[in-house]
């Protein structure tokens, strides 16, 4: 069975593309499909798999502002030339879905999210979006709308990263998915190290996952809080933050591991479509503080695994921050909640719902 991967574009290292090269150890010899490709970011880590472009890798400087290929990117997967394959498994938050498979080809495709930017673009647009450039932006949304539920359409299955997301797949694109949850990095962490006086933010900084809020609780609460990631929003985010504030920046998987070893606890300020990390702190002893809605209500566990703060602001956080202050938490018991998510048990569900479908479509 010849088996092909299709991906967005690969220029960041973020759950996605971790979630990826899980999905590639399935077919380890198929090749990987994607827009535009920038090595940089991930240290190796697609070394050896067979990368394969479209023409949008050829144009200067794609790689360093691959947001400004937005009119781009339909077209680009459109015209991929995917008919040698048998099995097509797409892994997406936004374009790879369209990805056209053969008539008679499994298309399988596992969505992170609904297309963010142009389903919640109060979530992830508008507050990156300069003013001048907002007027295109809306312009050219009902287009890019149109082609994005069509091809939602074109795959033969959808799988969800979360029951959460399931919910949006339907009422976005009006078809149902199966629910298989993201693997969790649940090993390699030391199990011995003491928990320092320190709260974890791990995020891209983007505005939508609120790491405002827990920077203005922790100004509050007189606490010190650790964030670990860049993007975008950094510049103002610096701005609201107060002497016990500290940002690390990029974090390789050595120091992320033991950053999530040694926190008091993580915090999870924004509604996350699945949310992988409280699932890693999970698996190094360390709970969560997560708001009350999204994925979070999939992966964290209140009173076992961390707590919720149920009001989007900075003092229900700095509250539940006070709550967690007295509590304590079995760190056998978290790791055995984050094994549940582990890659082996996602790699053998993923497995066997692609054997499920080509018995059911007479493919081999």
């Amino acid at each position: 069975m010849r088996v092909a991967f299709v991906h967005d574009y690969l220029t960041q290292f973020g759950g996605a593309e971790r979630v990826l090269l899980e999905l590639h150890k399935l077919y380890p010899r198929a090749p990987l499909f994607t827009s535009i490709y920038d090595p940089k970011p991930f240290d190796g880590a697609f070394d050896g798999i067979d990368v394969r472009t479209t023409y949008l890798q050829r144009w200067y400087g794609v790689t360093k502002d691959f947001r400004a290929l937005l009119p781009f990117y339909p077209r680009a997967f459109d015209t991929l030339d995917l008919d040698g394959f048998d099995l097509v498994v797409s892994s997406t938050t936004s374009f790879a879905k369209g990805a056209r498979a053969r008539r008679d080809a499994l298309h399988v495709c596992y969505i992170h999210t609904p297309t963010r930017f142009l389903w919640y673009p109060q979530e992830y647009v508008d507050d990156m979006t300069p003013v001048w450039a907002r007027p295109a932006l809306a312009a050219m949304r009902p287009w890019l709308r149109r082609w994005d539920w069509q091809a939602a359409q074109r795959p033969t299955v959808l799988v969800a990263n979360s029951h959460n997301v399931q919910q949006r797949v339907a009422s976005i694109y009006g078809r149902p998915s199966d629910v298989i949850h993201c693997p969790a990095l649940v090993g390699g962490f030391d199990q011995y190290l003491s928990c320092e006086d320190f709260f974890l933010v791990m995020s891209r900084l983007l505005p939508y996952k609120r790491v405002a809020l827990a920077i203005e609780a922790c100004n509050e609460f007189g606490k010190r809080l650790v964030i670990a990631g860049t993007g975008p929003d950094e510049a103002r985010l610096r701005r609201l933050a107060g002497p016990t504030i500290e940002f690390a920046g990029f974090v390789d998987d050595a120091r992320r591991r033991h950053l999530l070893a040694t926190a008091r606890a993580l915090v999870v300020a924004g509604v996350e479509d699945f949310g992988l990390v409280p699932l890693e702190a999970a698996a190094a002893g360390r709970p969560t503080v997560a708001f009350a809605a999204g994925g979070a209500l999939e992966t964290v566990v209140e009173g076992a695994t961390g707590l919720f703060f149920r009001e989007p602001n900075a003092r229900s956080l700095a509250q539940a921050l006070q709550a967690l202050e007295t509590m304590q938490f079995d760190p056998q018991r978290l790791r055995a909640h984050a094994q549940r998510f582990s890659p082996e048990a996602f790699r053998t569900a993923f497995a066997t719902l692609i054997e499920r479908y080509l018995g059911s479509t007479g493919g081999s």
